[in-house]
């Protein structure tokens, strides 16, 4: 027992279990979704607004928290830009993804979020006028060929290319906007810490949700929702919304930024095996070995570049 005791600190004090914890909670969102769905006719805004509106007393607590990470008073120019960081990270990416798990398994979901950092390279490369390096071109087509590679998998299993074709267009764009949303967050976090600039995005796109649902739905509707919709929608806003963020802060005070994005690397292996394990979703061989060409591609892309979650808050979001 002792023994087990200090091995657990060790880790503790490492940050070692906190990236770890992170990449668990990111991987299981897609999970909660899905579980979520399957409890009732409930629809992607309705689902969106409850794990926002859950977590903006979280996100408020974030901001509170973190308030000694920086003195600099924010003016509106800055509120202006965290609101529309909001708008692209938490309340579009979000909305996307969860149109998108309507249709797709949540292993694919993971692999195709997991693309982010391509994308960031490629608005990076267009906004310095800079051809990426060929290694780093290298690396980008692998990604793509080993999503293509999980693709097939998904069309094969579920007979409907149509919906798996439109899901994945969904989360793509989930990707995209969510690059968009990292690549903003480089002039932000010199003015305040990540955990601060996480809980204030959180906050302006929780208000974003409630808003547009409120505006195509009476808010009547979400108490008439089964009771198992809300467990999901308030697991998945402490443990794969708010903590995350939280663990990966204290992850990379530990261990560095670095290390942190290499532990983060188990998100799409820990969401297959979940999605298998909890969702009984068919696992192939297509997409463990296109799973396995997504990771030694992402991990092959320069460090330098390679987003660091703390930053942007979450994983791939959404």
């Amino acid at each position: 027992m002792n023994a087990l005791r200090s091995l657990f600190q060790r880790q503790l004090q490492s940050g070692a279990l906190y990236a770890v914890l992170a990449a668990l909670g990111f991987s299981f969102k897609a999970i909660f979704v899905k579980l979520a769905y399957a409890c009732g006719a409930v629809d992607a805004i309705s689902l969106l607004a409850l794990r926002m509106g859950l977590s903006l007393p979280l996100f408020a607590w974030l901001v509170w928290f973190s308030r000694g990470q920086s003195s600099t008073p924010l003016g509106l120019g800055d509120g202006l830009r965290v609101a529309l960081l909001g708008l692209l990270g938490y309340y579009l990416a979000s909305l996307f993804d969860f149109y998108g798990l309507q249709y797709i398994s949540a292993g694919l979901e993971r692999l195709i979020l997991f693309t982010y950092p391509t994308l960031v390279l490629i608005f990076q490369a267009i906004a310095l006028r800079e051809r990426p390096s060929s290694r780093t071109l290298g690396a980008m087509g692998l990604c793509y060929l080993g999503l293509g590679i999980a693709f097939v998998h998904d069309l094969s299993v579920s007979g409907m290319g149509h919906q798996v074709v439109l899901g994945s267009l969904w989360v793509f764009a989930s990707a995209v906007t969510y690059a968009l949303y990292y690549s903003g967050t480089g002039m932000m976090l010199k003015r305040m810490g990540s955990m601060r600039l996480a809980g204030l995005c959180g906050a302006a796109s929780s208000v974003m949700v409630l808003a547009h649902y409120l505006v195509v739905a009476p808010v009547g509707q979400l108490w008439q929702l089964p009771g198992a919709v809300w467990l999901n929608a308030g697991l998945m806003a402490v443990f794969s919304t708010v903590l995350p963020i939280y663990w990966v802060a204290l992850a990379i005070q530990r261990m560095g930024p670095t290390q942190t994005a290499a532990v983060g690397n188990l998100g799409p292996v820990l969401t297959v095996l979940a999605s298998w394990a909890i969702l009984s979703e068919d696992i192939s061989i297509y997409q463990l070995l296109g799973l396995a060409v997504v990771l030694f591609a992402v991990s092959r892309l320069k460090p330098g570049h390679k987003p660091a979650k703390a930053a942007a808050g979450e994983e791939a979001p959404a």
